[in-house]
């Protein structure tokens, strides 16, 4: 073995959803013996140096008893996690002339060392991958149980790995890695039937209007009325995700370490619900030097449920108000700006009062407190919502007799009107009504004047802003698909307008 040498590997690294190829050099020389890795690493990434020594050592192969130096390029790049590990470990080693470097050159390398050698699995493993091979490279080496995610990008040739060990005898030749994952696969969670609800006629027709166009809802009621049982039946009417969607959905995951194991590939909507006392770190993202995906940007073409919105601080409810507009979140931090899709469906529930009787009768809130109570949502943000829902009780023989219809029913209607919007937009890149911008619905997709008299009058009146009307359009669009026709009509404007009127006066 030759102590002094020059090696290197290469590796990727993840700056929020960015991903960047980085080159990881080697060099063992003469000075007092150390071992340095330099290139504007976190204290995760400097750690690795107590990782890979033992990792090299209890694989068998011998760490020179020199001064090592690691250097992760571009230096300027912010650098973070143990992803590196393996790839450190296998620059030094090529080094010291210890494992052949043919297939390092085309080899891409994820993974973190236990002192022991093991590989164990990281975090982002699919979008590193997707810029792997956007770079040119051919193969690329991850913990076996990363390999199911790995082998989501296609293009690439997949080796799943147990070991440092096995990774230095398949560049020596000597082995065949798997691409076989370990590790048992989690059932995928189970979406409740609508049919368990039982009245709330309005509310159920609401919501299939609210999943046809992506659009925000708005449900308010007194408390054990249904509005939590509808919410989380709502992934059960919308129609699966896209290819492209899909490994966007599931790209974003990954950097946040909520996949399933064994079959990670996420094929329908998310649904995400923090809890009321969620802070907004927490909700758009956050963390030390990059920021990482919030409830937001996990809830990416799915839904997020705000239950008990009310009890939410009003400055966590406002810092909705830019990724709802914009479908994406960006959140400054040590290390630069990090840039999410953020492009959700938001569903909020909230009670009409502090004292949430079950009949309004009974209420002992004053109009001030229930004014102040509600008055959280600001006016900012309930222009951003476009249907608002007020629910009362079912009666007593409804509560007992009546059968809702199934899930499978209402998301059949809920395809076929999403697929007619898809076709509409399908050359401007826009998948729903709800992302089509106020200006295409008033120049290029332009509805007759007797449908758009409505909405004058609400201008006129003042019970409308310019981007409720552009949103009363986009709702208009969906009621007009649900139908199967071509344009909406003076009636799918009005009843688009009254969506967003009920409730006006909480």
């Amino acid at each position: 073995m030759r102590q002094m040498g020059f090696g290197h590997t290469y590796s990727v690294a993840l700056n929020a959803f960015a991903a960047t190829g980085i080159e990881i050099q080697a060099n063992s020389g003469q000075g007092l013996p150390g071992f340095t890795i330099h290139g504007h690493v976190d204290a995760a990434l400097r750690e690795a140096k107590d990782r890979v020594r033992p990792a090299i050592t209890n694989s068998n192969f011998t760490f020179p008893d020199l001064k090592v130096t690691v250097a992760l390029a571009p230096a300027d790049l912010p650098k973070s996690g143990s992803s590196f590990d393996l790839g450190i470990a296998l620059a030094i080693l090529a080094a010291t002339e210890q494992v052949a470097t043919t297939r390092i050159r085309h080899t891409v390398f994820l993974g973190e060392l236990g002192l022991d050698g093991r590989l164990r699995p990281v975090r982002g493993v699919l979008p590193a991958l997707v810029k792997a091979r956007a770079a040119g490279f051919t193969h690329a080496v991850v913990p076996r149980p990363n390999v199911a995610e790995a082998t989501l990008v296609s293009g690439l040739d997949i080796g799943g790995a147990d070991s440092l060990s096995e990774v230095a005898r398949w560049l020596d030749g000597d082995h065949v890695l798997d691409t076989v994952g370990s590790g048992e696969c989690a059932p995928p969670p189970d979406i409740p039937d609508m049919a368990d609800v039982v009245g709330q006629v309005q509310a159920r027709h609401a919501l299939e209007i609210a999943a046809a166009g992506a659009h925000h809802v708005l449900m308010t009621g007194p408390p054990g009325i249904g509005k939590t049982m509808l919410a989380r039946r709502l992934p059960g009417i919308l129609p699966p995700l896209g290819e492209e969607e899909s490994l966007e959905v599931t790209a974003i995951h990954s950097i946040a370490g909520t996949l399933r194991p064994g079959h990670p590939l996420i094929v329908e909507a998310p649904f995400i619900a923090p809890h009321h006392s969620t802070s907004v770190t927490a909700l758009l993202g956050g963390g030390t030097g990059m920021a990482r995906p919030g409830a937001v940007s996990r809830a990416h073409r799915g839904v997020l449920f705000l239950d008990e919105c009310a009890e939410m601080g009003p400055k966590v409810l406002d810092s909705l108000r830019q990724p709802l507009e914009e479908g994406e979140v960006r959140v400054s931090r040590r290390d630069g700006v990090a840039s999410y899709p953020a492009r959700f469906q938001l569903i909020m529930a909230a009670n009409p009062c502090p004292c949430a009787p079950a009949h309004d009768v009974d209420c002992v809130c004053s109009a001030l407190v229930r004014r102040r109570y509600l008055g959280k949502l600001s006016g900012p943000l309930m222009d951003r919502i476009d249907i608002r829902v007020r629910m009362d009780p079912p009666g007593n023989t409804a509560l007992m007799t009546t059968i809702g219809e199934a899930s499978d029913i209402m998301r059949n209607r809920v395809a076929a009107a999403r697929a007619a919007a898809a076709d509409r937009w399908r050359g401007h890149g826009w998948l729903t009504n709800a992302e089509v911008p106020g200006s295409a619905l008033r120049q290029q997709f332009r509805v007759s004047p007797a449908a758009l008299r409505p909405i004058e009058l609400f201008l006129r009146d003042g019970r409308v802003t310019a981007r409720g009307a552009d949103r009363a359009l986009r709702l208009g669009w969906t009621l007009c698909d649900l139908r199967g026709d071509d344009s909406p009509t003076e009636d799918d404007v009005a009843q688009a307008l009254m969506f967003r009127d009920r409730g006006a006066s909480w």
